[in-house]
């Protein structure tokens, strides 16, 4: 780090023909005497959930032993990343008991939700946005909350039999009778990311796109200039956010311009590609590029939710998730092992983005505590203990390399009230939980 005499305001943000392109962390923008004290002690803190609905293949997901990590044969596409993980066994989410819409939303609430197909919808307050009460105060958003899933509010097999739609469009509750919607199209994520901060709606940005001038079009000159007052770290920085931005940009509109011209019927959300994987890999790095603007510290991502209907012919399973979970075939434990190593995947792609994305004396996945999982162990029966759960982040948050095994049905609203903590959040108590994890207690 070179220190001078300049600095930058944190919240750096270049405008253009309606546009607002917020800037990551750079040197310049901590005061030059205390910039090695702020980024070394205390970098910001960030919050991430990704949800995979219908549990795992157990006996392929479960490491064989505690302590050391010893990659299971799902977790085998994560071994880059083996020392930031910690897999954490035995933990139970019994208000989650019995039907999917009540193990999805019990997830993050540790309530079990109302039993109504009316709009008198109740669960709890979801642990993101506890976190995003008190980390969203130094952001312009809250907290992002988004997904690959279509939205579906038609009852019928994507949702359950006296149960709200809602409970399987969500995981995050604002409030116990205020759900939180997923955003499943990228371009509106895009756009609320660095969209016209002085506009109240987002027409005049998209009638700029269709005039094939993108958001970065707009600023280049502001950006030339801004880039004469940094340093060359900066600079590099500086080029490699604006080339992920681009990037995005690009994907974003060759994507569009596919669904337009393969797809001009279907009510689908625009942006989002066709392919399953292209689909999460850039909603995965909208993420990461909330992150490292600083626009949110905390998000939820719905890759699959329950009741799922999605396929995955590309690697050799056709039949729709759900009913494969109750098919009773031979193999139906088989092909789930391939959906779970598959989903993994694409977390990886994560973990890959933040980890190449610097942020203050590190990099974004130094800064992160990521928890992935699902309400349930084995999708065949519902069951709602011994849950597939793992932690991926910096060492700031916990000791990684380690698989540890908690006591038996010890509540997983336990380990949301430890990450909590770690993310410097502290409340007493969350739904059914009934303290910290103290295996924990030296992370």
């Amino acid at each position: 780090m070179i220190i001078t005499k300049k600095h930058l305001p944190r919240r750096t943000v270049l405008r253009g023909f309606g546009t607002a392109l917020a800037l990551p962390l750079l040197d310049g923008m901590v005061p030059a005497l205390s910039a090695l004290r702020l980024t070394a002690a205390a970098p910001v803190r960030r919050l991430g959930v990704v949800y995979c609905g219908h549990g795992a293949y157990m006996s392929q997901w479960t490491p064989a032993a505690e302590g050391r990590l010893e990659l299971s044969p799902t977790l085998q596409g994560l071994a880059p990343f083996r020392e930031r993980l910690l897999v954490v066994s035995g933990l139970a989410s019994k208000p989650g008991t019995g039907v999917h819409a009540q193990i999805q939303a019990a997830y993050l609430t540790g309530v079990s939700p109302r039993r109504t197909d009316g709009s008198d919808v109740a669960a709890g307050t979801s642990m993101d946005q506890i976190a995003a009460r008190e980390l969203g105060v130094e952001t312009q958003l809250p907290s992002l909350e988004l997904s690959v899933e279509p939205v579906d509010f038609s009852a019928g097999a994507t949702c359950a039999i006296g149960f709200n739609c809602i409970y399987n469009n969500t995981v995050s509750w604002r409030t116990p009778t205020t759900p939180v919607q997923m955003e499943n199209n990228p371009r509106a994520v895009f756009e609320r990311l660095f969209g016209a901060a002085d506009s109240t709606g987002s027409g005049a940005r998209l009638a700029d796109i269709r005039n094939d001038r993108s958001l970065l079009d707009s600023v280049t000159e502001k950006v030339s200039d801004f880039k004469l007052d940094l340093g060359p770290s900066d600079r590099n920085r500086l080029d490699e956010f604006l080339d992920a931005v681009r990037d995005v940009e690009r994907r974003l509109e060759l994507a569009e311009q596919q669904a337009d011209r393969d797809l001009p019927l279907v009510d689908r959300p625009a942006g989002a590609p066709g392919a399953y994987k292209e689909y999460a890999e850039l909603m995965f790095d909208l993420q990461a590029l909330a992150y490292q603007t600083d626009m949110t510290r905390v998000a939820t991502f719905l890759l699959i939710r329950e009741n799922s209907l999605r396929t995955a012919p590309e690697i050799g399973v056709p039949e729709p998730y759900h009913p494969l979970t109750h098919s009773g075939t031979p193999d139906w434990e088989e092909k789930q092992a391939k959906l779970n190593v598959y989903h993994l995947s694409l977390f990886r792609h994560l973990l890959e983005k933040l980890q190449s994305t610097p942020d203050g004396d590190g990099s974004l996945l130094d800064h992160t505590l990521l928890l992935y999982g699902s309400g349930m162990s084995r999708a065949d029966i519902h069951a709602p203990e011994d849950l597939p759960t793992l932690l991926a982040g910096g060492p700031m948050f916990f000791k990684g390399g380690r698989h540890i095994r908690v006591p038996k049905d010890e509540p997983l609203t336990n380990l949301h009230l430890t990450l909590l903590d770690k993310v410097g959040v502290r409340v007493d108590r969350l739904g059914d939980s009934t303290g910290r994890l103290t295996l924990l207690s030296d992370v």
